[in-house]
């Protein structure tokens, strides 16, 4: 794909979502790659040691399984089971012990006051209604005083072609996240440009919104 030329989402990936997920995870390899997200690392540093944390669409598995050996206690789940037998496997093979689910974001039960932090990682491919409802479980399933670690691409992402679903209302901007969680106090909450090198998946200058937010004790 060359630079400055939008995105488009896979054939049939929003009619069918886990048929998608499934083949692009069949693939060979790790389609995002084998290290955790960049901006996820740098943050973690506000995790206290120990924390239970969700993973939210956590694919094969990068940054659960990254989370898990530094010490926290992670679920996560993901609606393509292809990638989460991929995830169970590499974190057997690793020796971290991480809770895998099959679920997508509507079948996920989100119990209130359950986790210390939730991560959301370029979850792109929601509408605007099921980013909503995304949200606000991850929102409801967050102890108070907890922390949800959000990164996506911003509405800018439509140039560059390096990722992401191509649809401007799947796209973040600052006021959305702020809009999507008014209660949130906002440790960070950035637009910035960066060089993305995830597996084949996110390759190159990318458009991207960083969020930390804490929900009030």
């Amino acid at each position: 794909m060359t630079p400055h030329t939008p995105a488009t989402p896979p054939a049939g990936g929003f009619a069918n979502p886990r048929d998608t997920w499934n083949a692009r995870f069949a693939q060979p390899g790790l389609h995002y790659g084998a290290e955790p997200n960049a901006f996820l690392v740098r943050e973690s540093a506000r995790l206290a040691p120990g924390s239970r944390i969700l993973s939210a669409a956590d694919g094969e598995g990068r940054n659960s399984i990254w989370l898990a050996e530094q010490g926290h206690h992670v679920t996560a789940f993901d609606l393509s089971p292809v990638a989460v037998d991929k995830a169970r496997v590499w974190a057997q093979e690793r020796s971290v012990a991480v809770d895998f689910h099959v679920a997508a974001v509507d079948e996920w039960d989100w119990k209130p006051d359950q986790f210390d932090a939730a991560v959301a990682i370029f979850v792109q491919f929601a509408d605007p209604d099921l980013r909503a409802r995304l949200f606000s479980g991850l929102w409801r399933t967050l102890k108070p005083g907890g922390l949800l670690l959000v990164e996506g691409y911003a509405l800018e992402q439509m140039a560059y072609g390096t990722g992401g679903p191509g649809r401007p209302d799947h796209l973040y901007t600052l006021q959305l996240l702020r809009d999507l969680l008014p209660q949130a106090d906002w440790l960070l909450l950035e637009q910035r440009e960066a060089e993305l090198h995830e597996g084949r998946g996110h390759v190159g200058r990318s458009a991207l919104i960083d969020g930390v937010g804490r929900k009030p004790v």
